[in-house]
């Protein structure tokens, strides 16, 4: 992968490639920002740079036999890590048993979130991890001489996902690394890697995209078949992330069915609180129900209450009359519209609170029906403000 075909992040490309020129590599690097925006092709592009035989100030060569296997992924000295969801069938897995779809999944398009890994690896509803076995597997390839390239390259794709076993053995081989030896992190949430880790890593901030960036990026891709007005309206949308452009794009995808999920539950709480509708608390004690089934999984429950949290701010701007600062799509700009007088100065911090509160217990594994069914009594309290 070549840095020349990755949106925008010219600051950060530049960075990279000096570290090169001047020889300076760390040997443990965090690129760590928000989802979207490019990160992990970023670490695959750098990796490429540093092993290709014939680079230039701008970028790899793309014609060596070292960029060659970059092309596909399959350099015998780059190495892979990210989370998978176990078989029901295994007792064990690690990421190798996966890496022929992680390489599908990143030659097709390097933008792309950890469901959609998720759902290209599995039918379950199930939060992924790099289970503790993984360790032995990361020792076992770095005790390996290199094949071909002055470095061995480990890419670790969301450490933030690895088991706590698998955690300290790493960060024992982050102190003592062997010889020629390189680690990538990417991570959209470097706030849940252990802070030992954290300390013993550089930090690269990647930002979000410009608007201009995400534009061009749209306009070029013939399949998208974007126009200028449209594309223009959705970078702004994104709010900086390529991913986020992508689902504006498709109506059908996850945003919709949280859409959908957020009108219910607000529609349904204001009946209660105001109208003292009992058929809508039955109804709304079903939704907390079908939000908490397994089928639907923790991972798309937490992007639930991460997406309320989005629509409670939105609607909280627009209710103070900011629209030019709205990030909202039509079909949300329109219920919005009406909704918005509902979210104002005197309940909008605690609605933030409690959505970000069901999210931290999500991950932390709680009770999923006994959390939604006391969201849901919340908001009912709430909305009455």
């Amino acid at each position: 992968m070549l840095f020349s075909e990755l949106i925008g992040q010219y600051d950060i490309k530049k960075r990279l490639k000096r570290t090169v020129a001047e020889q300076r590599i760390p040997h443990a690097q965090l690129l760590r920002g928000p989802s979207g925006v490019g990160k992990l092709g970023l670490a695959i592009a750098y990796a490429q740079y540093i092993c290709c035989e014939n680079r230039s100030e701008k970028d790899s060569c793309g014609a060596c036999p070292s960029c060659v296997k970059y092309k596909k992924l399959a350099h015998p000295d780059l190495h892979f890590v990210f989370p998978v969801i176990k078989p029901g069938n295994r007792t064990s897995v690690v990421c190798d048993d996966f890496i022929t779809e992680f390489r599908a999944q990143i030659l097709k398009n390097p933008y792309f979130s950890v469901n959609n890994w998720y759902a290209t690896i599995s039918d379950d509803a199930k939060q992924g991890l790099i289970y503790s076995n993984e360790s032995e597997e990361i020792l076992r390839k770095l005790s390996l001489k290199t094949y071909e390239s002055e470095y061995k390259i480990m890419i670790i794709w969301l450490p933030e996902k690895m088991h706590s076993t698998c955690a300290n053995k790493l960060l024992k081989i982050l102190e003592e690394p062997p010889e020629k030896t390189l680690f990538l992190m990417v991570s959209n949430e470097p706030d849940q890697i252990i802070t030992t880790i954290l300390s013993r890593t550089q930090h690269i901030h990647v930002p979000k995209l410009a608007d201009n960036e995400i534009i061009e990026m749209l306009l070029k891709d013939d399949e998208l078949d974007v126009n200028e007005h449209d594309a223009l309206n959705i970078a702004r949308i994104a709010n900086g992330s390529y991913l986020e452009a992508l689902a504006i794009l498709n109506e059908g995808d996850e945003n919709k069915v949280n859409f959908e999920r957020f009108v219910m539950v607000m529609r349904l709480a204001w009946q209660v609180g105001n109208k003292k509708d009992h058929a809508s608390l039955k109804t709304l004690r079903k939704w907390a129900d079908d939000m908490a089934a397994s089928a639907i999984g923790r991972e798309r429950q937490k992007n639930f209450l991460s997406y309320a949290q989005h629509m409670t701010r939105e609607n909280f701007i627009r209710n103070l009359q900011e629209k030019n600062l709205n990030y909202l799509t039509t079909y949300e700009a329109d219920f919005s519209q009406r909704f918005s007088p509902f979210i104002n100065e005197r309940n909008v911090e605690d609605l933030m609170t409690e959505f970000a509160l069901a999210e931290r217990q999500i991950e932390q594994n709680v009770n999923a029906k006994m959390i939604f069914f006391d969201l849901t009594l919340k908001v009912i309290m709430l909305l009455k403000r």
